[in-house]
C-alpha cells in the first residue's frame, strides 16, 4: 500500500496523525479541556505554566503543556455535536481518557444571572449526532468525579455557581426556541423552553450530551461547566463569565489529579474526600 493511502475506517495522515485534528499519540495529555470556540484554546492555556501548540487544523486547535505541574490539553471542538464527536473519537485514539468541556450557554431559570456557571449533572439529548451511536432512551451523565472536581473548583474561586440538567441542540436559533429569519418559528420551538422548565432543566447548550453519550459509552470521564451568556427569562444576553469558566476548568484538572493520587494511595476504586 503506498504511504499516502491508509484505512478508510480510521483515517489518520500520511503521518499518522489523526486526521481532522493532526496530533498524535506524544502531543496530548491524558486529559483534554474542549471549548467550543478555537480563541478560548488560546486564552485557556495562557494560564499555564508552559505549553506548546501541537496542531491548528479546520475548527481544532490543540494546546498541550502543564498547569500547577498536572499535564494538561485543551481542544477546541466547534460548535456542536458533529465536531465534537469528532475530537472524543481522535483525542481518545491517542490518549485521551477524561474530557471537560468549557463553554457558554443560556439558562432557563430566572434566578441564575448572566456570568454564572452552570455545572451540568446530565444532558437532554435534544441533538442529532449521539442518537447515531445508541438509542435515545440511554442517559447522557456526566462523571461524578468531574463534577466533584469542577464544584471544589468553583468554591475555591469564590465562583457564583450551579448545578443542573442541560439541554444540548443542533440549533442555536430554532432548536433552542428563537425565531428565525424573517421571525419564522413552528408550534414545537415555541413551546420548548417552557416544557424543558417544567422540567427543571437550567440551560441550553450545544455539545454537552454528544461529549457524555460518548464517555459513558467508551468508558470515559466527562464533565461539563458553561458560562451563562444568556437568560431566557429575563431575555437578557451579554459576554460574562469566560474568564470564571477557564479558570474553573483548569483548576478542576488539578484538583482531579489530586483525588485521583488520594484514591490510589487509599486502594479506592471510588473516591471523594470523606471516603
Amino acid at each position: 500500500m503506498p504511504k499516502d493511502i491508509v484505512d478508510a475506517d480510521r483515517p489518520v495522515t500520511p503521518d499518522r496523525k489523526q486526521y481532522h485534528i493532526e496530533v498524535g499519540e506524544d502531543d496530548v495529555a491524558t486529559i483534554a479541556l474542549l471549548p467550543g470556540d478555537p480563541q478560548r484554546v488560546r486564552k485557556i492555556s495562557a494560564k499555564w505554566d508552559s505549553f506548546e501548540e501541537k496542531a491548528v487544523h479546520r475548527q481544532y486547535v490543540t494546546h498541550t503543556g502543564f498547569y500547577k505541574g498536572v499535564p494538561i490539553t485543551a481542544c477546541s471542538t466547534g460548535i456542536g455535536g458533529p465536531g465534537t464527536a469528532i475530537a472524543i473519537e481522535e483525542l481518545a485514539n491517542v490518549g485521551v481518557h477524561d474530557f471537560i468541556r468549557v463553554g457558554s450557554c443560556a439558562t432557563l431559570k430566572r434566578e441564575i444571572d448572566i456570568g454564572d456557571l452552570i455545572i451540568t449533572t446530565a444532558a437532554v439529548r435534544l441533538e442529532g449526532t449521539s442518537k447515531q451511536y445508541v438509542r435515545p432512551e440511554y442517559p447522557a451523565s456526566a462523571s461524578y468525579e468531574i463534577v466533584l472536581a469542577l464544584i471544589e473548583a468553583a468554591e475555591a474561586l469564590g465562583l457564583n455557581y450551579h448545578l443542573g440538567i442541560s439541554a444540548s441542540t443542533d440549533s442555536f436559533y430554532l432548536g433552542q426556541s428563537r425565531p428565525g429569519f424573517g421571525g419564522y418559528t413552528f408550534t414545537e420551538s415555541r413551546s420548548l423552553i417552557e416544557d424543558l422548565q417544567a422540567a427543571n432543566v437550567a440551560n441550553f447548550e450545544m455539545e454537552a450530551a454528544t461529549l457524555l453519550t460518548l464517555a459513558n459509552i467508551y468508558g470515559f470521564r466527562a464533565g461539563a461547566v458553561c458560562a451563562v451568556y444568556a437568560n431566557r427569562v429575563t431575555n437578557e444576553f451579554a459576554v460574562r463569565g469566560e474568564e470564571d469558566v477557564i479558570n474553573c476548568g483548569n483548576e478542576a484538572v488539578r484538583i482531579l489529579a489530586e483525588l485521583d493520587e488520594e484514591r490510589r494511595a487509599k486502594g479506592k476504586r471510588y473516591w471523594s474526600r470523606g471516603l
